[in-house]
């Protein structure tokens, strides 16, 4: 990886941590431990490890969150946004244009499936769902049929906080504060094999399991009614619940089900795509061509907000003409200093093949997790590309999983805290049965997937004897 020395900046860690209490308001955090025992304050990267404000240095196994794709310190994309802003520093795509977007929407669209060949800009991932989710509305009554405007997403599955992407969204505990919600969410089952005989599904075929997910889809626009649902929106992987991969065949009938209704699909890659599953766009991993894809975080590696809509053909028909407008955007979607920096990202990504780094080495990394389902906690180890996702179980005979007090213990009381110190970020999480996910820089290799390990079989164990 081409990376240049850093300066090191001291900082005076007691004076941020101050600071910190008395103003910052952070994301999906609990204030109260931030003001009780003050908040890890990260200061700096290079390659795959971060540094705190006390100088202490971490494994970076989460790559930020699921976004510093290509690792931590590349002056390269620095310089190249440095550029761009001294050339535009802003400019908005509203009834104007300048090169950068340009330029990277023919990008994309070169890299998408298909004729997803129209990109709408936006600056973060729950944006680009936002934007899926309102151009398949105004598609639908375009085309005459605006009593289509229903959306099947999976359970447990996350797909982003603005009001219409949260309904969308299949956590009903991190929607319930916000209700009533932008109506026409409905949910369906999720691809976890794992816990398949949960739900009278398939144990003993992945296959016929995934068919018999998939045609959960279809029973979903049956019951409701294929003249009332616009979209499927589903994630290549699903992130929450912990890396749900499909099964084999999954993605083929579910797009067979979507042509023979008239629905549209959706791929929310704002995780997946640019190479977390060894593609740019994760839908070419497992061979279906959606209507739309959403991303983001990976499209930067982080360097500067963006996120993305590509859109096929047929939903860009009907605003290629006359006066159609979609009354929809945001002041700084395809920023000029973003989409420069996307660029360098993906020019990277080419020379440095950093999608075939992970094919290469996805095999490696979980065969070397796979090594902890020797532990009496480790109940799964799933996931693919350079995404993975470790259930913990109370019993890995009977796959019983934790209570909420012992969830919360375990999580939160423990896990989070003792990985953080042992030198690993990661992600412990319990959305739906209890977690460890790990999505680190695109970068790493085998000697960084056993550093990981041996850090994570240490915590774990000492987790076991504290139940």
């Amino acid at each position: 990886m081409t990376t240049t020395e850093q300066t090191v900046t001291t900082h005076d860690d007691s004076a941020l941590q101050q600071k910190a209490k008395d103003h910052l308001w952070m994301h999906f955090s609990r204030q109260s431990a931030l003001e009780k025992d003050g908040v890890p304050i990260i200061t700096r990267g290079e390659g795959h490890h971060i540094w705190d404000s006390t100088g202490k240095q971490y494994i970076d196994g989460l790559a930020g969150l699921f976004v510093v794709n290509a690792g931590h310190g590349r002056r390269r994309l620095a310089e190249v946004a440095a550029a761009q802003a001294e050339q535009l520093a802003f400019f908005p795509i509203w009834s104007y244009a300048h090169p950068a977007a340009i330029e990277l929407a023919d990008r994309l669209a070169s890299y998408a499936p298909g004729d997803l060949n129209r990109v709408f800009f936006t600056t973060g991932g729950g944006e680009a769902v936002e934007t899926a989710f309102k151009l398949a509305k105004y598609y639908w009554k375009l085309k005459g049929q605006p009593n289509k405007h229903k959306v099947i997403s999976r359970a447990v599955a996350y797909h982003g906080t603005p009001q219409g992407a949260l309904a969308i969204t299949g956590i009903p505990a991190m929607k319930a504060m916000f209700e009533p919600l932008v109506p026409g969410g409905f949910r369906v089952p999720n691809t976890n094999f794992y816990r398949a005989a949960e739900s009278g599904a398939p144990t003993d075929d992945i296959e016929a399991f995934g068919l018999w997910a998939a045609n959960r889809i279809e029973e979903m626009i049956l019951f409701e009614g294929p003249e009332t649902v616009a979209a499927v929106f589903l994630e290549p992987v699903q992130n929450s619940g912990g890396c749900f991969p499909p099964p084999p065949g999954y993605f083929q009938r579910v797009r067979e089900i979507c042509d023979q209704y008239d629905v549209l699909l959706v791929s929310d890659e704002v995780i997946c795509a640019f190479g977390r599953i060894g593609h740019m766009f994760a839908c070419d991993e497992y061979g279906y061509e959606p209507d739309m894809i959403t991303c983001a975080k990976g499209m930067t590696s982080g360097y500067s907000p963006i996120g993305a809509c590509i859109v096929s053909e047929k939903l860009y028909e009907p605003f290629s003409k006359g006066d159609t407008t979609f009354y929809h955007g945001y002041t700084f979607g395809g920023h000029p200093v973003s989409s420069a920096v996307a660029l360098a990202n993906l020019d990277i990504f080419e020379e440095e093949k950093l999608n075939e780094h992970v094919r290469e080495n996805s095999p490696l990394f979980r065969a070397e997790l796979e090594t902890l389902l020797d532990l009496p906690i480790v109940g799964d180890v799933r996931g693919a590309g350079y995404f993975f996702g470790i259930e913990l179980v109370k019993d890995k005979t009977t796959r019983e999983t934790f209570d909420d007090d012992e969830s919360e213990r375990l999580l939160r009381g423990f896990l989070s805290k003792a990985l953080f110190d042992a030198g690993l970020y990661c992600r412990a999480d319990d959305r739906g049965d209890p977690v460890v996910q790990l999505a680190p820089p695109l970068t790493i290799g085998p000697k960084e997937f056993t550093e990981i390990t041996d850090i994570l079989r240490g915590v774990l164990s000492e987790a076991w004897t504290k139940l």
